[in-house]
Formats: structure tokens, C-alpha cells, sequence
């Protein structure tokens, strides 16, 4: 049985979201979780909701049991771009890419 959650529109580039992301994959859910609230980076607490999420939808929808879930897998997608601008020298201006994410976490029942 699979169990997913999605988050949308993360405010935070995919690049730095992956790195996170690849520790997931494979561990039981309960020792990624643990993984996940001791790594100090903004992305690992965005990802614990989102691992947190699939958890609560694993013991609620589908009545399994929390010790036996495992990330089947973690992935981190490209959700579209805000463009800004700055102004720079000798009136020009500057692009500013303001990254978001798309989270997708899948667990299943060993």
C-alpha cells in the first residue's frame, strides 16, 4: 500500500530542497523523521510537514501502523519562478529569480 503527500509552492529553491530530500529515501519513516527535525536548514522543517502529513494520512485513511511505514520515495519538483527586478548601474536593471518547490513524499507499508 502506498501512502503520499504533496506540498505546493514551497518558497524555497529545489536545489538546496533536494539536498534533504536524498537523505529520506529508503530510511523507515519514523527515523527519517527524526533525520529531519535535527538537520538545521529551512528545507528539512518544510519536509517535515510534509513527512509528518504522510504519516497522519497512513494512520488515518488507511489504518496502518507508523512503525512499519518507509520512504519509498522523496522528491523535490520545480514549481514556477517569480521574476523580480533590482535596479543596478547606470539605469539598468537586475533579474532576481525567486525559486518555489513542489514536495512529494511517498511512503509504504513494509
Amino acid at each position: 500500500m502506498e501512502v503520499r503527500a504533496v506540498t505546493k509552492y514551497v518558497r524555497i529553491s529545489p536545489e538546496k530542497a533536494r539536498h534533504v530530500a536524498r537523505l529520506l529515501q529508503g530510511k523507515r519513516a519514523i527515523e527519517a523523521l527524526g533525520i529531519v527535525n535535527l538537520i538545521p536548514k529551512k528545507a528539512a522543517r518544510l519536509m517535515s510537514k510534509t513527512l509528518c502529513s504522510a504519516i497522519a494520512n497512513a494512520e488515518n485513511n488507511f489504518d496502518l501502523d507508523r512503525e512499519t511505514l518507509v520512504v519509498k520515495e522523496a522528491t523535490v519538483g520545480v514549481a514556477p519562478t517569480m521574476k523580480r527586478f533590482r535596479p543596478k548601474a547606470r539605469g539598468m536593471a537586475g533579474r532576481i529569480l525567486k525559486r518555489t518547490s513542489h514536495f512529494k513524499i511517498v511512503l509504504t507499508s513494509d
